[in-house]
């Protein structure tokens, strides 16, 4: 008897592994006569019936991402709000009697309790659905199908726990899961239909196909950056066109108007996003920093930055080896949730930074030890949500903070941040790199102040502005749109070229030590994703190196059965055929004639679109591309199409469903002009012919993918299952 096998305690995983189990989409539509007669039949009419269809679905997109973004803010503003309020309560009732044991023990349990929940439900419903989802929905614009990653329950999943994670007090923030909402939205809407509740509204069938979907859900993205920094153009490095620009201004609008009506100043229009850092000022004398003291921030923003990834880097390392199992990460998002209320509450304690209170904008001050009038100023960093924490240190007037004070906050946000990122939750890390930057660049203000005898070169806040953007460029490694969020969110546009300077240096200087958050995470799931240049180093690659051989092939008119076989293998997990010409006369060279999806292949299969073998007469159903498009995009797998033994004998003619022009390339191109061509055109297959039109091979994403530039110049990843 075999012996069964147990889980490993550890899964072993290599960063040099590439993973097969992601499949990519079909950017390039598949020309076939079905498709060219259904465009041909569109007249003007139509023509404009489907662009005003297009502005109404990015409408729809942009009014609902401003939705979602309204019941974050307020959900989380009122549950934060009562939190804080009740912590504060017991603290004050404790420190007038002693016993503050149980203030400790109260905030570290409503905080283990609530991100308890919060991590429930991402790890054992939707797991996709935990951290920011930007690398995930870079992946999805990129040609990468992330297995439920714009599905509605992940949308339902990703809100409640972004909610939940805030509140929780975990060194979080809510803006950057709204980029992964907007698109899940985006697209549902786009599709007319919801697979999830099983719901087909009959509209917008044009849109089903991955060519027609990727553009709304970048809309959608666009909206999603909108609506959290009130940057209506934050996506400009998406290659942004004036739908996705329309998405983002009505999503702008939307979030507006609501929250103004919420505060009580309707038509207002003063809330432009989920964060908004306030207007910063140019006054002669505390204006933009500048000299020695300014070019100093960058530099420290890009080794910071490098700092922050590489701890990541080697923490994620360890739970993906360690904490792999759901029950594992629930107990780890309690603990850092417990680790953070107690890091903040002995923080606090220990603190000696009194502040007046007369004038201060503080929510929730904290006395503690403090005489009557005073506030603890420790508290106003940690006993806060992150956004407002980052909108006191820009703003609070000089004097507001003991450098001793910013200089131990920083360094323990530094490691909570670093730690929290990764865990089992819907969380973003915007806000806590901008509260890192913003803690340490006011120090370094203040600090330059003392070595110059008290002379203000600026205002510490603006220094604070200097220092998160530093730090933030230095994480992410994100220069244009991140100068536009920045620009936008402080309302003046003086201060766009200083922003941008220090982005662009902090960006250099890190990417000296080690790549970007999101590209490093990208990389830790063994995502085959590629990069818009090849590495400098392919040029002695061509096409015949590269290519996947031998290719699976099949004739013009092929035998039912035969394609039956060929889609039931599972140690393949080919998605495009190329058909060859199916003359019988063997001297003839078999050429390409077209190539075929295992999608395609369904449909038919699953309609019994079969030619009888006695007289080659088609049957008298014909399919449309309706047939097709009402399958998309879960298309049922071959394990569930019955084909009697009869209907195996029967033959298939895919003359007009195969694509008749794919792209060829021959076998001594080289793999810089493969990659490229690839790439700009957004390709799934891309065959590879000999000088007789033949196949030879086929290069697909992950034949691409598993060449990296290394330490030691040009290297091949292991392809791996997992």
């Amino acid at each position: 008897t075999e012996v069964p096998r147990q889980r490993p305690n550890e899964i072993p995983h290599n960063e040099k592994l590439l993973s097969l189990k992601y499949e990519s989409l079909d950017y390039d539509n598949s020309e076939n006569q079905l498709f060219l007669e259904e465009e041909r039949r569109i007249n003007h009419a139509a023509f404009r019936t489907v662009e005003i269809k297009r502005w109404v679905i990015c409408a729809m997109i942009g009014i609902l991402t401003g939705l979602v973004a309204c019941f974050i803010d307020i959900v989380v503003e009122n549950l934060a709000g009562l939190k804080y309020r009740v912590v504060k309560d017991n603290i004050d009732k404790f420190t007038a009697k002693g016993g503050l044991s149980f203030s400790l023990l109260l905030w570290a349990t409503l905080n283990a309790s609530v991100v308890m929940v919060g991590s429930l439900i991402v790890a054992f419903i939707e797991p996709v659905a935990a951290g920011s989802g930007i690398p995930q929905i870079k992946c999805y614009l990129n040609g990468v199908k992330i297995p439920h990653v714009v599905r509605l329950k992940t949308l339902v999943i990703k809100v409640c726990g972004v909610i939940l994670s805030v509140v929780g007090g975990l060194a979080v923030g809510k803006e950057g899961p709204m980029i992964h909402s907007g698109s899940v939205i985006a697209a549902g809407i786009s599709q007319g239909r919801s697979t999830s509740l099983k719901r087909d509204f009959k509209i917008f069938e044009y849109f089903r196909r991955d060519t027609e979907k990727r553009d709304f859900v970048s809309a959608g993205a666009a909206a999603g950056v909108s609506a959290a920094f009130g940057a209506p153009v934050g996506l400009l490095t998406l290659g942004c066109i004036s739908l996705q620009f329309f998405a983002s201004m009505i999503s702008t609008f939307t979030l507006n108007s609501v929250l103004s009506v919420y505060h009580g100043n309707a038509w207002d229009l003063s809330s432009p996003g989920l964060i908004n850092f306030g207007r910063f000022d140019s006054e002669v004398g505390t204006g933009i920093p500048h000299g020695e003291g300014f070019s100093c921030l960058p530099f420290a923003g890009g080794i910071l930055g490098a700092l922050f990834n590489a701890l990541n880097y080697w923490l994620t390392m360890f739970r993906i080896r360690y904490i792999h199992r759901p029950c594992l990460q629930v107990v780890e998002a309690m603990l850092v949730a417990a680790v953070t209320a107690t890091v903040g509450f002995v923080m606090i304690y220990c603190s000696r930074d009194c502040q007046p209170i007369q004038g201060s904008s503080v929510a929730y001050p904290l006395q503690l030890f403090c005489a009557d009038g005073e506030y603890n100023s420790m508290a106003t960093a940690f006993f806060n949500t992150p956004e407002k924490s980052v909108v006191n240190l820009f703003h609070d007037p000089p004097g507001s903070y003991n450098p001793m004070t910013l200089g131990m906050f920083t360094l323990m946000y530094f490691f909570l941040a670093c730690w929290t990122y990764g865990l089992t939750v819907s969380a973003g890390v915007f806000i806590p790199s901008l509260l890192i930057g913003a803690a340490w660049g006011r120090l370094f203000g203040i600090s330059l102040s003392y070595l110059t005898k008290g002379s203000i070169w600026a205002d510490p806040g603006k220094y604070a502005l200097m220092g998160a953007a530093a730090q933030l460029g230095g994480i992410v490694r994100m220069t244009l749109s991140l100068t536009v969020i920045m620009m936008e969110a402080t309302g003046n546009v003086t201060y766009g070229f200083p922003i941008m300077l220090v982005l662009m240096t902090a960006k250099i200087v890190g990417d000296y030590f080690v790549e970007g958050l999101y590209d490093m995470h990208i990389q830790l799931q063994s995502v085959p994703f590629l990069h818009w240049e090849a590495p400098v180093t392919s040029h002695s690659l061509t096409a015949r190196e590269v290519m996947s051989t031998p290719v699976t092939c099949l004739r013009r008119i092929e035998r039912v059965g035969t394609v039956v076989d060929i889609l039931s293998d599972t140690s393949s997990n080919h998605n495009g055929f190329p058909v060859v010409e199916s003359n019988p006369d063997t001297t003839q060279v078999a050429g390409l004639r077209g190539l075929i999806l295992r999608s395609q292949l369904i449909v038919l299969l699953k309609h019994k679109v079969f030619v009888e073998r006695a007289n080659l007469s088609l049957v008298q159903r014909r399919l449309k591309l309706k047939d097709f498009r009402d399958a998309y995009p879960r298309f049922p797998p071959i394990q569930s199409i019955h084909v009697s033994q009869d209907e195996r004998e029967c033959m298939i003619d895919l003359s007009e469903f195969m694509n008749p022009s794919p792209y060829t390339v021959p076998q001594v191109t080289s793999w810089q002009g493969v990659f490229k061509l690839f790439r700009a055109l957004g390709l799934r297959h891309l065959v590879v012919v000999d000088n007789r039109n033949e196949v030879v091979g086929m290069v697909t994403r992950k034949d691409l993918a598993r060449y990296r530039l290394g330490k030691e110049g040009l290297e091949e990843l292991s392809l791996a299952q997992t």
